[in-house]
């Protein structure tokens, strides 16, 4: 019996995950080659200028891990407070973004697919 060499688990280190630039801010995205895996992984660092935007497949989930004093989401037509420790999941079709800075994690279903990004 020939032993297997591969390893049944993947790992992710964030600080050697370039950012890529997003609607929210900058991202760092892993997992997304890993086939058992249905989702993907991202620490995001959310800037001021975060635009409004929603996905059409794209389920998102935010925790929060820093946010500034000010700290809000935009769900479609409701603006929450939101601070560290909390959580939101985001379905298709919500027009969500964060208002103020922060650094999330965002666990993303199916795969992150950059064309999915819609903004109005």
């Amino acid at each position: 019996m020939q032993e297997s060499t591969q390893k049944k688990y993947h790992v992710a280190d964030f600080a050697q995950i370039e950012g890529t630039s997003c609607p929210c801010g900058t991202a760092r995205r892993a997992f997304a080659d890993v086939e058992e895996f249905p989702g993907t992984l991202h620490v995001t660092e959310i800037s001021e200028t975060a635009e409004l935007h929603y996905h059409r497949k794209l389920t998102e989930t935010y925790y929060f891990l820093e946010c500034g004093a000010d700290a809000r989401m935009q769900l479609d037509d409701e603006i929450i407070p939101v601070h560290a420790g909390m959580s939101i999941v985001i379905p298709p079709g919500v027009r969500h973004r964060a208002i103020g800075t922060m650094k999330i994690i965002n666990i993303v279903f199916p795969k992150f697919d950059p064309e999915d990004e819609w903004l109005d």
